[in-house]
């Protein structure tokens, strides 16, 4: 019971990285990179500034700002120096690597200090992993809320215009750029949030864990599409947190069937790629079937 209880804080928690994906991946139609450096960015940010006594939750403020500039920095390769915008992010991503050095000052630190968001607010007297679980359905209702708010106003719609056709958006009048700077900052900042969150709930941080998190994160939303297709923009954000939590309790059965730790990055990649091609699997299926049909 506990092995489930603590899955489903870990898909609550990495489900707010995921949403902070689904802007771009799915919003803006970008494949951005960036999210692979801004992640350990606000893990190293996070841990830096609680281990020098800072209020964790300003630590995480902090950290979603950082998350902004690493955003902004990608949005302005791509729009302002008309660099691709895969290899732009990744062009961020690399850079990252020897910010989060510089901000941590070696590859990785333990987080020493007895305070931290899991335990702020009387999370501490709750069962085990029930702080994550209630920290997570927290900040996922606020950050669905706030996003579903701002994606039905006059500038959401802009941003939604932009990743449906950016041609047809100008021509309305509406400044394509601008639109692109936004949703990368968002974004970013947000899953430099969730490596804060993470951080604090391994209780260290490391400026490789960035690495395989946009698998993780894709996983989670293309799972959610598998399962909630065609729904409204709004519940697609929720298909989000659902995918989130079946993609970890996917890892959770594979590991219990045995297989090793260090395989599991392999397990994610190999788990997208089914999701990924489960559509198209799908819709030849009942193809077949159809015909199958017709001719008797």
């Amino acid at each position: 019971m506990n092995l489930i209880v603590s899955t489903i804080s870990q898909g609550l928690i990495w489900a707010v990285m995921a949403i902070g994906l689904f802007i771009t991946f799915r919003i803006l139609d970008f494949p951005d990179m960036t999210v692979e450096g801004s992640f350990p960015l606000g893990a190293v940010t996070t841990v830096m500034f609680i281990q020098s006594g800072m209020n964790p939750e300003l630590a995480m403020l902090i950290a979603f700002i950082f998350g902004n500039l690493a955003g902004f920095a990608t949005a302005f390769m791509y729009a302002k120096m008309h660099i691709p915008i895969l290899l732009a992010g990744i062009l961020t991503m690399t850079g990252l690597y020897s910010v989060n050095l510089r901000i941590l000052g070696k590859a990785n630190m333990s987080l020493t200090k007895p305070d931290n968001i899991f335990n702020q607010f009387g999370l501490d007297k709750l069962p085990t992993n029930f702080n994550g679980i209630f920290l997570g359905i927290i900040l996922l209702a606020i950050i669905t809320f706030l996003l579903t708010v701002f994606l039905n106003t006059e500038k959401g719609q802009a941003v939604i215009a932009t990743g449906d056709n950016e041609t047809m958006a100008a021509s309305m009048g509406i400044n394509t750029t601008v639109m692109k700077f936004i949703g990368l900052m968002v974004s970013n900042g947000i899953v430099a949030l969730t490596g804060g969150l993470i951080a604090q709930q391994n209780g260290f941080a490391d400026v490789n864990m960035g690495i395989g998190s946009i698998v993780i994160g894709l996983s989670a939303i293309i799972i959610g599409e598998v399962i909630y297709p065609d729904v409204p923009l709004s519940i697609r954000l929720i298909t989000v947190i659902i995918g989130s939590i079946v993609y970890r309790l996917i890892l959770m059965i594979v590991l219990q069937l045995g297989f090793n730790t260090n395989d599991l990055k392999l397990i994610s990649a190999i788990i997208l790629a089914l999701c990924l091609a489960l559509p198209s699997i799908r819709a030849e299926f009942f193809k077949v079937f159809r015909d199958g049909v017709k001719t008797k």
